[in-house]
């Protein structure tokens, strides 16, 4: 389930906004043109400077009645709390928003940010309000 928030009251929003800084700082830095490996590990570099802990390239186990059916690795989790979901291309496509709720969604993470490193940076940013739901029942 997706749920648009208005920016005052996006969940993480001070983290998500640091993120975004250092996204735009790196893309300011480089420019266009570099492959997104490139990208993602002057993210993280920019990011562990300002003193954030990164989980960088993390396997997820996908579970279907507790019992692991499948994995993949993850872009960065920024404290633990953000899903970084980074591309190096021209133009977004929709299984890119797919993919990254289908990520949130298997890690339980609420938040999810896009960042697209082409022309300019674009982000998007995504909640799991079904990861929100169940953190709230099982507390």
């Amino acid at each position: 389930m997706k749920r648009e928030f208005p920016d005052t009251e996006y969940p993480l929003k001070e983290l998500t906004e640091r993120i975004i800084a250092a996204a735009y700082k790196v893309h300011n830095t480089f420019g266009s043109g570099f492959v997104e490996k490139v990208y993602e590990n002057a993210l993280v570099e920019e990011l562990q400077q300002q003193g954030h802990k990164i989980e960088q390239q993390k396997k997820v186990s996908v579970e279907y009645n507790r019992k692991s059916v499948g994995d993949f690795v993850a872009d960065p989790v920024v404290d633990g709390s953000v899903l970084l979901e980074l591309k190096a291309v021209k133009n977004f496509e929709k299984s890119f928003d797919d993919k990254l709720l289908h990520y949130l969604k298997a890690t339980s993470l609420q938040v999810g940010l896009l960042i697209n490193f082409g022309k300019s940076v674009e982000i998007r940013r995504k909640v799991n309000t079904e990861s929100a739901t169940k953190s709230e029942k099982s507390a």
